[in-house]
């Protein structure tokens, strides 16, 4: 499941985020959401998350 929706995430689910310096390279950081700092509903480049350990990203695959 992709990141676009915010009514898919939540605090607690473990998601891959992609990190700002890693959006050319498209590497991928594990890790759980702690809180969703985007407001609106959709966004077609994911959902932008604060994780547990403090890294900030968007969203772009759930770990079912």
């Amino acid at each position: 499941m992709n990141g676009q929706n915010r009514k898919d995430i939540h605090a607690g689910l473990e998601v891959y985020i992609i990190l700002k310096k890693d959006q050319r390279s498209g590497n991928k950081t594990k890790g759980v959401v702690q809180d969703i700092l985007t407001n609106s509903t959709f966004h077609p480049h994911g959902i932008k998350v604060r994780l547990t350990d403090g890294q900030i990203g968007r969203v772009c695959e759930i770990i079912k």
